[in-house]
């Protein structure tokens, strides 16, 4: 996190997303939540780059790694425009981080506060990690088990040509067999590697596995630092003798049988993290109580490790109605949203909706009147043919968004 904080400093990435928009898309029950201004948001992330360090060494790591799970989680509500499965992966794992004791070996804490050091702690600490990843990469194949990935190689067939000027394997991508090859490998990759890391026989080729594979993600397709988080993240499935190897290999303290220190149990920090994982468990799964497709609709589709499924696109205007008389305004989104912002919003009807609504507000001071707001759109998803997502003739003033289905979006026709 550390250098992906760096990063994202460094591409400008701060002004351009937090501070020259002019409208943020929150998320249900976080209006609340505004970016601070300019010197503010910079503030914020170089609190991010210190608490990244400190966290990485080990140095005042409680306080350390629930400030960072306060701010990482506080920049990431700002805006749903930026949501990625691997954000939302770093504020959970924040969240787990904070009751595990990974500052008792080898962190600098233990060189200021000796009686922080222990050399055992309570099984399920261990398996906590490997839960979490466990479910992130089952729940990622589970989303795979759908017509469009395992019948259609969709999206892969559609993004695998783009890279056919790729060095030595690239002259594979043009032919659509390669797709589906990749498309139900991903898919049995994902359902399985959790079981394969967990087994001591196969962990080291399992491990190895990891690395091609995410490594191959990296260059095929860009999606940031998560490849790479997943590659150390995947650590965690080692155990306790090879740590122990690389202690002895590198000269780190190890401890010895007859003085080693336990960590106590608590009975109510397992409690809290056991309700975590039900979350964690039930969250992904809620895109089965909504009728329709939900990679049509997105409703259930985001934190539910969703990955890379979809090559969506659209467009959308909207006509602003004047119900005092016959005065109209076609408005196009680029008036007042950020390139991504509005590619983003063009194929997604909560933020079709949500923007609607500021348009909505911003006309009444306008036309000094309750506005009507119409929004035409044209969305393609996997290569199907485009149509509406929204209902034209609906007034969106007139739609709120909550979590039940919306009745204001048109079904998708697979035809």
């Amino acid at each position: 996190m550390l250098f992906s904080t760096l990063r994202f400093i460094g591409h400008g990435w701060i002004d351009e997303f937090y501070i020259q928009p002019i409208y943020h898309f929150t998320y249900l029950g976080f209006g609340w939540v505004r970016p601070l201004p300019s010197s503010g948001m910079y503030a914020v992330f170089g609190l991010l780059v210190l608490l990244s360090f400190l966290i990485a060494v080990g140095l005042f790591y409680r306080i350390s790694i629930i400030s960072f799970f306060l701010i990482f989680t506080y920049v990431e509500l700002i805006d749903k425009t930026y949501y990625l499965n691997h954000y939302y992966f770093i504020s959970v794992m924040s969240v787990l981080m904070i009751a595990l004791p990974l500052n008792r070996k080898w962190a600098l804490d233990t060189r200021l506060f000796v009686h922080l050091k222990v050399d055992c702690v309570p099984a399920w600490m261990l398996y906590a990690p490997r839960l979490m990843l466990g479910i992130v990469y089952f729940y990622a194949g589970l989303a795979k088990l759908n017509p469009d990935w395992m019948l259609g190689a969709l999206p892969l067939s559609i993004w695998l040509p783009a890279n056919a000027g790729m060095p030595v394997i690239g002259q594979w991508f043009d032919y659509v067999w390669v797709a589906y090859l990749m498309s139900w490998t991903g898919a049995a990759y994902d359902l399985t590697i959790p079981l394969w890391l967990s087994w001591r026989r196969t962990c080291i080729l399992a491990y190895g596995a990891v690395v091609v594979f995410h490594l191959m993600t990296a260059m095929l397709f860009n999606i940031g630092v998560f490849p790479y988080v997943m590659i150390a993240c995947t650590l965690v499935f080692f155990n306790g003798s090879d740590w122990r190897w690389f202690a002895n290999k590198f000269r780190l303290e190890t401890p010895t049988p007859q003085n080693q220190i336990k960590l106590k149990f608590s009975p109510i920090l397992l409690w809290l993290v056991s309700t975590f994982f039900l979350w964690q468990l039930l969250m992904p799964l809620r895109h089965w109580l909504y009728p329709g497709n939900h990679l049509w609709t997105n409703e259930g589709y985001r934190f539910a490790w969703h990955v890379m499924l979809v090559e969506k696109n659209g467009s959308v205007t909207y006509r602003i109605e004047n119900p005092d008389n016959e005065q109209f305004w076609i408005v196009y989104p680029s008036e007042y949203l950020t390139p991504q912002q509005e590619q983003q919003m063009s194929f997604q009807p909560d933020m079709i909706l949500q923007f609607a609504h500021f348009l909505a507000d911003t006309y009444a001071i306008r036309c000094d009147c309750n506005p009507a707001i119409y929004a035409d759109t044209y969305v393609s998803l996997n290569l199907r043919p485009g149509q509406p997502i929204v209902d034209s003739q609906r007034n969106l003033v007139q739609v709120q968004f909550t979590l039940q289905s919306a009745d204001w979006t048109i079904p998708l026709r697979d035809s």
